[in-house]
C-alpha cells in the first residue's frame, strides 16, 4: 500500500528519538512536513539532522517546546498554528514498587502521559473539524489493558488514553477527522534496553537479556521478541492515510499479540 501525505503537516510530540522519531521518520517518507517535538532546542536540532540525513528531501519543522506544560503547549501551538495529523506520542515510563509510587509521580504521570495530549488534541481539533480532515493518535500500550505490578501509574496514565481518544472521536464524529489510539507492545528503544536490565542481569548480552526479559516478563507476546519502532510507525502512518478514513474511536493493536484478548 501506497500513503501518500504530500501537503499534510504531522506534529509527533516527544520525537527527538525511540518509537517518536521512528514515526516521524516514516511520515516524512510518506511526504508529510513533519514537526519534530522535543524539549530542548539541542536535542530537536540533533533529531531534525538525524531525520533529514535518512529522507533528504523531508520537510521538518523543529518544534523545540515541554509540551507536558501549559506554557509549553502554548508555544508550540504558536509556532505550528495548524496540523492535520497530530500524534501524540510522549510518555514517560519507570518501574516503582506500587506502594512506593508518591502522590507526585502519580501526578507527573497524568500530567505527562495524559494531559499533555489532551491540551494538543483541544488546542488542534476545532482547525480539523472546520477543515474536514484530521487525524488525532494517542500512543497507548499493552499496559493500558495489562496494567503491568511494576508500574501500575503508567498503566494508569495509558488506560485514561484509551478513554480520551474514544471520547474525542466522539467530539468529532461526523466530520472527516479520526481519533484512534494505538496499542504497542514491548518495543525496542533506549529506555526499554534500560528497563530490561533493571529486571536481568546486566552482566548478559543484549540478545540473551532480551530473550530473558521476554521469557520472564513478557512470557504472553505471540512475537516472543521486542518490537521495532518501525513496526509501530507503519499502522501510525496507515492510521495517518486517507485509506483509513472508516477507522475511528478504535484502539489499534500492534502489540505482537502481548493482549490475550480478541479486543482490547
Amino acid at each position: 500500500m501506497h500513503v501518500d501525505l504530500t501537503g499534510r503537516t504531522a506534529l509527533v510530540t516527544g520525537s527527538t528519538q525511540g518509537i517518536g522519531a521512528a514515526i516521524a521518520t516514516a511520515l516524512a517518507r510518506s511526504g508529510a512536513t513533519v514537526a519534530v517535538n522535543g524539549r530542548t532546542s539541542d536535542g530537536v536540532t540533533a533529531a531534525v539532522k538525524r531525520l533529514r540525513a535518512e529522507v533528504p528531501d523531508a520537510e521538518v519543522v523543529p518544534v523545540a517546546a515541554d509540551v507536558a506544560t501549559e506554557e509549553g503547549a502554548r508555544l508550540a501551538v504558536e509556532l505550528l498554528p495548524e496540523v492535520d495529523v497530530l500524534v501524540n506520542n510522549l510518555g514517560v515510563f519507570e518501574s516503582r514498587p506500587a506502594l512506593e509510587i508518591t502522590d507526585a509521580e502519580w501526578r507527573r504521570y497524568f500530567e505527562v502521559n495524559v494531559l499533555a495530549a489532551v491540551r494538543l488534541t483541544r488546542a488542534y481539533l476545532p482547525g480539523m473539524t472546520g477543515r474536514d480532515w484530521g487525524r488525532v493518535q494517542y500512543i497507548a500500550s499493552d499496559s493500558a489493558v495489562v496494567t503491568p505490578v511494576e508500574m501500575i501509574h503508567y498503566g494508569m496514565s495509558k488506560t485514561a488514553l484509551l478513554a480520551v481518544s474514544r471520547g474525542f472521536a466522539k467530539e468529532a464524529a461526523g466530520t472527516g477527522v479520526t481519533v484512534n489510539s494505538v496499542i504497542t507492545g514491548p518495543t525496542r528503544t533506549g529506555g526499554v534496553e534500560d528497563f530490561v536490565y533493571e529486571l536481568v542481569d546486566r552482566d548478559l548480552e543484549w540478545e540473551e537479556a532480551q530473550r530473558v526479559f521476554m521469557r520472564e516478563h513478557r512470557p504472553q507476546s505471540l512475537l516472543q521478541r521486542l518490537i521495532e519502532p518501525e513496526e509501530i510507525a507503519h499502522m501510525v502512518v496507515y492510521l495517518s492515510s486517507p485509506q483509513a478514513s472508516a477507522t475511528t474511536g478504535g484502539a489499534v493493536r500492534v502489540d505482537g499479540g502481548y493482549v490475550d484478548a480478541i479486543l482490547p
